[in-house]
């Protein structure tokens, strides 16, 4: 079992930052994929990014790319997102999840279908 708790959610105006962060306990294994995913009102559930506990390799969705930094956090223990220069479009609940299938399927997912285990999720409000 893994334990996912998300915080650092808020609400900004647009161009402001935050840190998200996703504190995970339990049976975190090597191979384990991070990943953060946002569901805004009416719509799915979308692939922000994600981060390889392996090798702390890193994926984004484009449109967050070059705005949005996922990493480990060896001082706090936590894969924080830093999303910088947000916009109102970025309006949305963020979750963190996690992947512990990757190594066995042999690629990395985007698909929140493959993440096996997921925290409660942080509101991010940007207003215009």
């Amino acid at each position: 079992q893994v334990q996912l708790v998300e915080s650092g959610g808020g609400e900004v105006q647009a161009g402001d930052s935050l840190r998200l962060s996703c504190a995970a306990s339990g049976h975190i294994i090597s191979t384990t994929n991070i990943g953060w995913f946002r569901q805004a009102p009416g719509k799915d559930r979308e692939f922000v990014a994600l981060l390889r506990l392996s090798d702390l390799s890193t994926y984004y969705l484009a449109s967050v790319k070059g705005r949005f930094t996922i990493s480990k956090e060896f001082a706090t223990d936590t894969i924080d997102l830093q999303v910088n220069n947000l916009k109102p479009e970025d309006t949305a609940v963020y979750y963190c999840a996690a992947d512990v299938d990757g190594n066995r399927r042999g690629t990395i997912s985007r698909l929140s279908g493959d993440y096996r285990y997921w925290g409660q999720g942080t509101q991010v409000t940007v207003s215009s």
